[in-house]
């Protein structure tokens, strides 16, 4: 996406806090600890919690994505996939769901917790945002080509309206990163900098 393009996108994008949610994906212990690319999980959580904070701020919907499991792991998918990682789950650690104190959870958010990389299937996050009659979400979380973009196709194939904060997000590769952010994202919403998304925000 060209500086030109960009320019003149971000001059037509406002965002009013109260008709549009926060979700942030995946930003708990046993994730942002894992090695991530292209930018660290540090600089992810910081610029997730600026835009928590602004939303919280103006009375938005902030919602906190998390992916938990059975202790047993009955519940958690088990796809006949060439990566075994896929396949033959280990036990995650004791803390590994709790969301990072940086993120929260705060007065007034809603957790949502997922068994798979979407955050729609199999939880209430459509009936939250609908019974609040909001239409669109802003993104960011870990990792980007996982658990975002599968929201947000889910999101976009449901009707929201879609906007990515790109330096809000990271990934296991920075290959993987990049193609979301290059060829999925611009076709399904508008994707910006935190900075630009703050700045976008309504008073």
């Amino acid at each position: 996406m060209s500086g030109a393009v960009s320019e003149r996108a971000e001059e037509r994008l406002e965002i009013d806090a109260r008709a549009t949610a926060l979700v942030v994906v995946d930003l708990q212990k046993g994730i942002v600890a894992r090695p991530a690319e292209p930018r660290p999980p540090a600089e992810v959580v910081r610029n997730a919690a600026r835009l928590a904070d602004a939303w919280r701020q103006r009375r938005g919907f902030v919602v906190l994505v998390r992916v938990a499991f059975a202790p047993d792991l009955a519940d958690a998918v088990r796809p006949d996939a060439d990566d075994p990682r896929m396949v033959r789950r280990e036990l995650p650690p004791a803390d590994f769901s709790e969301l990072v104190p940086e993120i929260g959870p705060r007065p007034g958010d809603h957790v949502v917790t997922k068994r798979q990389w979407g955050a729609f299937y199999g939880t209430d996050l459509d009936l939250q945002l609908r019974r609040r009659a909001i239409p669109r979400l802003v993104m960011c979380g870990i990792a980007t080509c996982y658990g975002v973009e599968s929201t947000a196709r889910d999101a976009y194939e449901r009707g929201y309206q879609l906007v990515f904060a790109e330096d809000a997000m990271t990934d296991l590769a920075a290959a993987a990163h990049e193609h979301a952010l290059t060829r999925v994202f611009p076709r399904i919403g508008r994707v910006r900098r935190t900075d630009q998304v703050l700045a976008a925000l309504r008073p």
